[in-house]
């Protein structure tokens, strides 16, 4: 086995771990390339507030300068905190797909309260949702979170180019999300795999699902990402502190588990049917921004991912959700894992025009001869 003597990552997590002459994985590395593009600090992440503030005031047009997506989790929590600091007038949109954890509603009626921001809610129509993940359970692929983040996605775009507005404080931050395995996710935005996933194992119509496809993509202008948290110091324990301290918040006790079928998908799904566990990467991150030590990790790895108790709640609560029997979502869990790109995806010419199908088999046969990706 291949470990990584700076993170926690080995060649279970992806076999084609490599490390250099230090024993530190390709991980960290492109984490500590990440950082040095993307972190500001001192004075030249105070001038950088400074302007980007001034400029999404000056250019606001409407009643809103920018859009928010708040999910309740730490870090669109503390965004809006930010926000609020800063002197900025943010539109929050909340994404609802059915699977809000009631502290979750909490954290976010406290916020927006004690904030004084408009909160706009989208709520997915669970009839199409459901049937797109009981798809991706049928298609035995790995990302089943996609659909969501797919709709936040459009849902956000759609919503900001409602109400004018051309900036969006985005969560993103490089200390804790700059590591990811490849293979563990597919490409978000990548509309064709979803429709391809659904038109093979779904049976309703997606009449209203929000679609980032070409056609939508032409409409719409490309928001500004703001990536505020990374010109901040930004520290997880420290924010979560700041979060309870100021609006009540409380933690879910894992990175995105303000959704209980997240928490059940990442706590019990990816690690029993995947083999992923995702803390790995999460903790290798705060490893790699030096809010934690490697030991510490470790430690915090010998803990179960799943509360046993919890783990029944929830598993008895999204079964029923999505109408399987125990023995129908064994036979789910034991299925053979499919790779996204056995179905068509985002990217090919053959999928755009279908017309040039039957030239495909020629095109993977040059591929194969001259060993092309």
């Amino acid at each position: 086995m291949v470990v990584c003597r700076k993170c926690i990552l080995d060649s279970n997590d992806d076999p084609n771990l490599e490390l250099d002459v230090n024993g530190v994985c390709q991980y960290c590395r492109y984490y500590d390339d990440l950082k040095a593009r993307t972190v500001l600090t001192g004075d030249t992440a105070k001038k950088k507030i400074e302007e980007t503030i001034k400029k999404i005031k000056a250019d606001k047009t409407g009643e809103y300068d920018s859009i928010l997506g708040l999910s309740g989790g730490v870090d669109s929590s503390y965004l809006a905190y930010l926000a609020k600091q800063y002197g900025l007038n943010p539109l929050c949109v909340h994404f609802d797909n059915g699977w809000n954890s009631e502290q979750a509603v909490s954290n976010i009626e406290n916020i927006i309260s004690k904030c004084g921001f408009d909160l706009s809610t989208y709520v997915i129509n669970w009839e199409e949702f459901r049937d797109l993940q009981r798809a991706y359970f049928q298609a035995s692929v790995v990302d089943i979170e996609a659909i969501t983040d797919h709709a936040i996605f459009a849902t956000m775009n759609r919503i900001a180019m409602e109400h004018n507005i051309k900036y969006v404080l985005s969560g993103f931050n490089t200390v804790t999300e700059g590591i990811m395995i490849q293979g563990w996710t597919h490409k978000k935005s990548d509309y064709i795999n979803i429709r391809d996933i659904h038109s093979k194992y779904g049976s309703v119509r997606l009449k209203t699902f929000p679609f980032m496809d070409r056609k939508t993509k032409k409409k719409i202008r490309k928001l500004d990402e703001i990536e505020m948290l990374n010109w901040i110091d930004y520290n997880k324990k420290k924010v979560k502190e700041i979060l309870a301290r100021e609006f009540g918040w409380k933690d879910y006790g894992g990175k995105h588990y303000e959704s209980i079928f997240t928490r059940f998908y990442q706590g019990y799904i990816l690690p029993v049917k995947f083999k992923i566990d995702k803390r790995k990467v999460h903790l290798s991150n705060l490893i790699c921004s030096g809010q934690i030590t490697r030991e510490e990790a470790l430690e915090e790895m010998k803990k179960p991912a799943y509360d046993p108790a919890q783990l029944e709640i929830d598993k008895e609560f999204v079964l029923k959700k999505l109408g399987y029997t125990n023995e129908e979502f064994d036979k789910i869990m034991n299925a053979p894992v499919v790779p996204h790109k056995k179905f068509k995806i985002e990217g090919s010419l053959f999928n755009y025009y279908p017309v040039l199908t039957p030239l495909r088999p020629l095109w993977q046969l040059y591929k194969r001869v001259t060993n092309k990706p």
